[in-house]
């Protein structure tokens, strides 16, 4: 039986409900080489994202994915003390983000060495503890992939490999989604175990498809973000799935967080995104179109249930 590597250990995957598969409770987008990079008291950051996490919880989310990896702010201590404060299942991921935002010590190891540190995160336990990573994240930037980036995606193939973990990539547009595929298929990979993460950056829906048939899933996760992108992001997700490809999307929000270095961790800009607008807006949209309790239940269910399942 497939399971679920969370912060308070392993969860089969038949037991879950509603997941969220892309979503924040903490990031220093500041970078690696910021003071105090990625710091915080654990009990500040569960002051400012526990409400939130109470509402989905009341809302029915059994599981919820945090999606960021080294190089913004991943912070196991922290995230464990919210995980004890939830019934909701919280996954962490290894990997790293995209150039810029690497680490110095891993800029000159070679994939296979820098896919040894991931396998270790997902076998044995992140940051000296025992907490298992749950899936493989990684990044490009907007042009790329660069080559370190490069180098990343066939050390994920290689981690992927060896523990079953999925991997997700922060990539935006299907040029770059169409050549890291081509990278991870020339390492071995099977991309039924990748996520071509913010799919909906790229408006050609002839590029999802592409993607879903070669074997990809193929993620919207800016729901609640800008209502006219919303209703694209239905049309993106009803056109996949009349093609046949609906047990290959998912569907999140990217929301949150509590961001290092703003005041009292409020994100700038706009505020703290909540978690909800996939079951108060996005949903509703989707059945007046068409989507069935069954759709809805693989949707949110099934799919991201399959998608992490180790």
């Amino acid at each position: 039986m497939p399971v679920l590597q969370t912060l308070k250990g392993e969860v089969p995957t038949n037991t879950l409900g509603f997941m969220l598969p892309h979503e924040h409770l903490f990031v220093d987008l500041r970078g690696p080489f910021a003071p105090n990079y990625g710091e915080a008291e654990p009990q500040a950051v569960a002051r400012l994202v526990k409400p939130y996490l109470d509402a989905i919880q009341a809302a029915g989310v059994t599981a919820f994915v945090d999606c960021a990896p080294v190089g913004v702010g991943r912070n196991v201590e922290a995230l464990k003390y919210v995980a004890d404060l939830t019934t909701i299942h919280i996954v962490m991921p290894t990997g790293v983000y995209k150039e810029g935002f690497i680490p110095s010590e891993w800029l000159n190891l070679s994939a296979e060495a820098l896919a040894d540190l991931w396998i270790r995160d997902l076998t044995e336990g992140m940051d000296g503890t025992a907490i298992k990573a749950g899936f493989i994240k990684v990044a490009l930037v907007d042009n790329g992939p660069t080559s370190i980036e490069a180098r990343n995606l066939r050390a994920a193939a290689i981690a992927s490999q060896a523990t079953g973990a999925v991997i997700g990539s922060h990539t935006i547009g299907g040029r770059a989604a169409r050549e890291e595929m081509d990278i991870l298929e020339a390492a071995g990979q099977n991309l039924n175990r990748f996520i071509w993460i913010h799919a909906h950056t790229e408006a050609d829906m002839g590029i999802h498809l592409e993607a879903a048939r070669r074997g990809a899933w193929v993620e919207f996760d800016a729901i609640g973000a800008d209502p006219s992108l919303d209703s694209k992001m239905v049309d993106y997700t009803l056109n996949l799935m009349q093609a046949g490809y609906g047990q290959q999307i998912l569907l999140s929000h990217d929301a949150g967080w509590y961001e290092v270095g703003s005041p009292n961790g409020v994100p700038k800009g706009n505020g703290y995104r909540g978690y909800t607008a996939l079951m108060e807006t996005f949903i509703p949209a989707l059945r007046s179109r068409g989507a069935t309790d069954a759709d809805i239940h693989m949707l949110t269910v099934t799919n991201p249930a399959r998608a992490f399942g180790i």
